[in-house]
Order: C-alpha cells, then structure tokens, then sequence
C-alpha cells in the first residue's frame, strides 16, 4: 500500500491481526534498536491501536508524523526521537 506521504525509505512494521498491546510493543522493539531519525510506519488492524500509538509516542518521545486508515488497516508514520 503505497499512500501520500509514505517514503520508500520508512522501515515498514506490519502488525495486522495482532491485538493490544503487541503493535505497540513490536514497535517499540523496533525503534529502540534503529538510528535516531528513522521513520517506522506500522500497518495495524486493531482498532484500539488509534489510541495506542499516539499516546506510545507522547510518552516516548517519537514524533507521530502521520496517522490515516485505508480500509480497515490503519497506519501510523513515527519518527524516532
């Protein structure tokens, strides 16, 4: 799924069909061992993931760049702190 705003160089972390907490916790795994800058963009088909992800970045720091849903597959573009 290629949308606005997507970058061919975001690392792509696809969590459909996982329910809370582990998108964010995938995620969280995920930044923690990249490069500061580097934008993640998560595929997440838990609904509760809407709140999860800006309140993960809130209280970690990373930047939510970008938040849009496309069918019912929701993305999030998080820039590490």
């Amino acid at each position: 799924m290629n949308t606005p705003g997507n970058d061919p160089e975001d690392e792509l972390l696809d969590t459909s069909g996982l329910l809370c907490p582990l998108p964010v916790l995938k995620a969280r795994k995920r930044l923690s061992s990249a490069p500061s800058g580097t934008v993640l963009r998560v595929r997440a088909t838990d609904p509760a993931s809407v709140i999860d992800f800006p309140h993960f970045c809130e209280q970690s720091g990373h930047q939510l760049l970008e938040q849009s849903k496309h069918d019912e597959v929701f993305e999030f573009r998080i820039r590490r702190k």
